[in-house]
């Protein structure tokens, strides 16, 4: 049954420096108050994994958190690039960061594959692409079957899995809805998992379409009230456009985001 814990407690306990961690949330519910409290507590060396990058791990990576990013899309949604994301890359800025890209469908399959206790996922993505000639993690295979080329992604399976939702009952059952993305697999492709939520109650209320992770594969629950904001928490909260907006100016320049970083601290 998963513990429930304090959000500072539940990322000291759960995230090492040097692991492999996803945060994960497609839209919205995306653990924004998770990721800061990684930055508070200095976590370094960390391999990030998310399928769309945007402000979280700009954030994270311009707070020096980072040294590797497993991703496919990223960016500043709406508005444009991630600016500390490419100081890193094209400045080594704070620190020099390793990038591994994939497609969407990539590393939707790699959870899967990670969930589902396999060593790879077959697709057949990538085919006429040049991204095979510089992601070393993207090969063809042969289908002993048909004879078909085919692709084979290794699995995704971080050391542990952040996401946020809705509600979580006493006993770590956890209920989320709305744009769900790759949560739930993510979750269970991972060693450990911490999943914030808006509230805790008594009780699970049946949903039509919720997705359900019991507490059995769930290690932490931290009450986070607003954790996914500036993104936004279906049914709880809209998404704060005027912050996204805002970042793009707050990122594109060092100093600034230093003074926004001294603020989060």
């Amino acid at each position: 049954m998963a513990r429930i814990t304090g959000l500072a407690e539940a990322v000291g306990e759960l995230v090492h420096d040097g692991d492999v961690v996803a945060l994960e949330g497609f839209t919205h519910l995306i653990p924004f108050a998770a990721g800061h409290e990684i930055i508070r507590q200095g976590r370094r060396d960390l391999t990030l994994v998310r399928m769309t990058p945007d402000l979280i791990y700009d954030q994270l990576i311009g707070a020096g958190c980072a040294r590797k990013l497993v991703f496919s899309w990223g960016g500043n949604p709406g508005v444009g690039s991630l600016h500390r994301f490419r100081d890193a890359v094209q400045h080594a800025w704070p620190v020099p960061l390793e990038i591994e890209e994939h497609s969407h469908a990539g590393m939707a399959n790699r959870y899967v594959a990670g969930a589902s206790g396999l060593p790879f996922a077959v697709m057949r993505g990538y085919t006429g692409t040049d991204l095979p000639k510089h992601t070393d993690t993207i090969r063809p295979v042969t289908c002993p079957f048909t004879g078909e080329v085919l692709t084979a992604v290794p699995a995704l399976r971080p050391d542990v899995t952040i996401v946020h939702a809705q509600r979580a009952d006493r006993k770590g059952n956890v209920q989320l809805w709305g744009i769900t993305g790759i949560q739930k697999e993510a979750v269970l492709a991972a060693s450990r998992s911490l999943v914030t939520v808006e509230e805790i109650v008594d009780e699970l209320e049946p949903r039509v379409g919720a997705v359900t992770l019991p507490g059995w594969v769930v290690t932490m629950v931290a009450e986070a009230p607003r954790g996914a904001h500036p993104s936004y928490a279906h049914d709880y909260y809209i998404r704060d456009n005027e912050f996204y907006q805002e970042w793009d100016t707050i990122s594109r320049d060092r100093e600034s985001f230093g003074r926004w970083l001294e603020e989060i601290r």
